[in-house]
């Protein structure tokens, strides 16, 4: 560990990329939100069936191991939207950025090229007089 405690930044570990440390983070973060909806898909099945008391207990963990297959592919299903929109909100905003940037550098050339002229027009009637 480095001096002070606490974990080494991406910057401190010896061949660390900080793009290679960023994806490893997000697997990390992705696999724990992962194992808590499995979680939370678990507890709303044990509450499901605790309101059907008269199944029994091979009826009860089928019916729960039914119900999280089925949260399961729900949330699956949903992150795949959200990840195809996600994708397509990217690629849109990047279009956005892209003409920002031309128009912003253009006007800031233009701008330039201006002052760049009244300069040379007021040096030259400078020279004149």
């Amino acid at each position: 560990m480095p001096e002070g405690g606490g974990l080494p930044h991406a910057g401190e570990m010896p061949g660390a990329d900080g793009r290679a440390m960023d994806r490893a983070i997000n697997e990390i973060e992705g696999f724990l939100l992962w194992e808590a909806e499995k979680d939370r898909a678990r507890i709303r099945a044990q509450a499901f069936c605790a309101g059907l008391p008269w199944l029994t207990d091979s009826q009860r963990r089928e019916v729960e191991l039914h119900y999280c297959r089925d949260q399961r592919d729900a949330t699956w299903a949903y992150l795949e939207r959200i990840a195809v929109r996600s994708a397509t909100l990217r690629t849109e905003y990047e279009g956005v950025y892209r003409a920002l940037r031309r128009r912003l550098i253009t006007a800031f050339l233009s701008g330039t090229v201006a002052v760049v002229a009244l300069v040379i027009v007021a040096v030259a009637g400078m020279a004149v007089r």
